[in-house]
């Protein structure tokens, strides 16, 4: 496996990351020291990581969080080392990560909604890790990917098929299973049925690939940045609207017949594109809330609203994915084509391009840069 790492005298790892150390500065890429393998960690030589729109919004401190730190959490690699208590995983394999690991033991896990999971989310953040300069580093999301190894507990690594492309499997860890999860498993949308895609990202444009392989028969994608309405019409959008120069609303109501669509997915967390998605739901529909917003933003309903409209207003974290069981399918999809990952990826970069990708992403001018490392694909 080729790598630059170097090994400390206790056992743990010198390599390269893309460090944040306050909200609203640049990353800066230099060294940092892994903590040595314990019994139940995994050390992953990261293939490749998605850029995502929620490591902008600790960035930009959207989400809060903890610094310093290292973002990164929608990524692929090859196990390099795993602690003597580690049975799910052997050197060698190779893994999707997953920033929201089930402890399969809490009220959450046994409820059957692994995605709410805070015991492994803890576990997954306040756990050994690294530093740098002699400064203690949080691991960004619970995975820090945006380097060239990553040390995580081992419920944070799910074995893929080798024959997968790592770095299209990558975003399954993040981007598609949020999105496509989204439509199979929080909303349950059945064929047939009419969706409202607002919000044509990365996570966005899975949604849309979600509800095409449901069977939808009308998706409407609705963004303000006519690059993402055509990769949206690649992806399986029947209809798009262009928010900046038309009334969504409307537009989606005179697609329906004047009634609205049955699902209305929300990916962008901010409080006007929630009101949209609500008011675009016809009566009786369903609006899906996936984009991940501030804690400060509030969204007003009248109780008379409510009660006419009788729409459902559901959250959805991490499309109510459980990795184990999600991952490995979704890898498959990827592989077979069945679900277009290489049309999401806008451009692959090394690391040290990391923060001209952010600047693309808040720009719109990509839908998602793919940090490739030197060893991608490769086997230890």
């Amino acid at each position: 496996m080729t790598t630059g790492a170097r090994t400390t005298k206790d056992g743990g790892q010198v390599v390269r990351a893309a460090v944040l150390r306050q909200v609203g500065s640049p990353f800066e890429v230099e060294e940092i020291t892994l903590e040595p393998v314990g019994p139940r960690y995994v050390r992953v030589q990261m293939a490749a990581s998605g850029v995502c729109h929620s490591d902008l919004s600790v960035q930009n401190g959207t989400i809060p969080f903890m610094f310093p730190t290292v973002l990164g959490h929608e990524g692929s690699g090859v196990v390099a080392e795993i602690g003597s208590a580690v049975s799910r995983v052997a050197v060698g394999d190779h893994v999707v990560l997953t920033w929201m690991p089930p402890c399969r033991r809490c009220f959450w896990c046994l409820a059957g909604q692994p995605m709410l999971c805070n015991v492994g989310m803890g576990e997954s953040i306040g756990g050994p890790y690294a530093s740098v300069g002699g400064d203690k580093l949080i691991r960004g999301l619970g995975t820090a990917t945006f380097a060239e190894q990553t040390l995580v507990p081992e419920a944070q690594v799910v074995p893929v098929d080798r024959a997968a492309p790592l770095e299209l499997a990558a975003l399954v860890g993040c981007a598609l299973s949020t999105g496509i999860g989204a439509v199979w498993h929080t909303a349950g949308v059945e064929p047939g049925s009419t969706v409202a895609v607002i919000g044509c990202g990365g996570v966005g444009l899975s949604v849309i690939q979600g509800a095409r392989l449901a069977g939808a028969s009308t998706i409407v994608a609705v963004d303000h940045m006519g690059a993402k309405l055509k990769a949206a019409q690649s992806m399986g959008a029947t209809d798009v609207i262009d928010s900046s120069s038309t009334d969504a609303v409307a537009g989606i109501q005179a697609l329906t017949g004047g009634l609205g669509v049955d699902y209305a997915f929300e990916v962008v967390g901010r409080a006007p594109t929630i009101r949209l998605a609500f008011e675009a739901a016809r009566r009786g529909g369903t609006a899906v809330l996936v984009g991940a917003g501030s804690p400060s933003e509030e969204v007003t309903f009248s109780a008379f609203e409510l009660f006419v409209g009788a729409k459902t207003l559901v959250g959805c974290v991490y499309g109510s994915t459980d990795p184990d069981r999600d991952f490995p399918s979704m890898v498959d999809l990827v592989t077979k084509g069945t679900i277009d990952a290489e049309g999401m990826v806008s451009r692959r970069i090394g690391l040290d391009d990391i923060n001209d990708a952010f600047r693309a992403m808040e720009a719109g001018e990509v839908v998602r840069s793919v940090i490739v490392f030197d060893n991608a694909g490769g086997d230890s």
